[in-house]
């Protein structure tokens, strides 16, 4: 009876938090926080697909380089993001002290290095792995290279491309919470104030909204993945 009651305590005090008006607003509060969190993720996922997928479909077009290209990207794969943001946070310190906050450089590049190497491993199988049969008959109706490539090998490939960026994202989405270390305020946030002060109920809170953000991430890029399918499907039964 004295655990369930604790239990029930806690979570009295955690829809006191989430029912109080002060946690809503200022750059503190949840809006704002989620804002920054959402918007570090989509800046760093942004940046990892423009150095990630451009070079991944050349080379999978080709055939050729993937493996060391690959061996090279995955390094980001064994680069914990805590250190990362340690090393880069000296690094970029000056560039918050000029225009942004403190901590949002060093944020962004971590992430961008754990964003990278599903995006690219995705994309160069993607591309590299399309159907041989389809892409001779493209080129056998006379299109060149680069037609083959937009017209054939890259819908073939959408829907594995969209799956590393789903992955990616997910990763992200949960990893920028570290950026509260370095003082760029996230929904990171509540989890590491709420240790340094001992308050359960704010780490808790500050875990559920990276979860829940983590969990739509995964649903909502979810579908999109699986409406990508659909075209590349249809392209094999018509070949069919």
């Amino acid at each position: 009876m004295g655990e369930g009651r604790k239990v029930s305590e806690f979570f009295g005090q955690v829809v006191a938090w989430l029912t109080d008006p002060a946690n809503w607003s200022g750059s503190r509060g949840v809006p704002g926080l989620l804002r920054a969190h959402v918007g570090l993720t989509v800046a760093a996922l942004a940046a990892a697909c423009v150095l990630s997928l451009p070079l991944a479909v050349y080379l999978g077009h080709r055939h050729r380089g993937g493996l060391l290209a690959i061996s090279v990207v995955n390094i980001g794969r064994a680069l914990p993001s805590f250190g990362v943001i340690g090393v880069m946070f000296p690094i970029t310190l000056a560039f918050a002290l000029i225009r942004s906050p403190l901590g949002y450089w060093a944020t962004l590049v971590a992430m961008v290095v754990l964003a990278m190497p599903p995006m690219f491993v995705n994309a160069y199988t993607g591309v590299s792995a399309a159907d041989p049969a389809l892409v001779e008959a493209a080129r056998g109706m006379g299109m060149t290279e680069s037609q083959t490539l937009r017209r054939v090998e890259l819908p073939l490939a959408l829907p594995l491309v969209m799956a590393g960026i789903r992955t990616a994202a997910v990763a992200v989405v949960a990893t920028v919470t570290l950026g509260a270390w370095v003082g760029y305020n996230t929904l990171g946030t509540y989890i590491f104030v709420g240790f340094a002060q001992q308050d359960d109920v704010m780490v808790f809170v500050g875990g559920l909204a990276v979860a829940i953000l983590a969990v739509l991430t995964e649903v909502g890029l979810g579908g999109v993945e699986r409406m990508t399918a659909w075209g590349p499907a249809r392209r094999r039964r018509s070949v069919d």
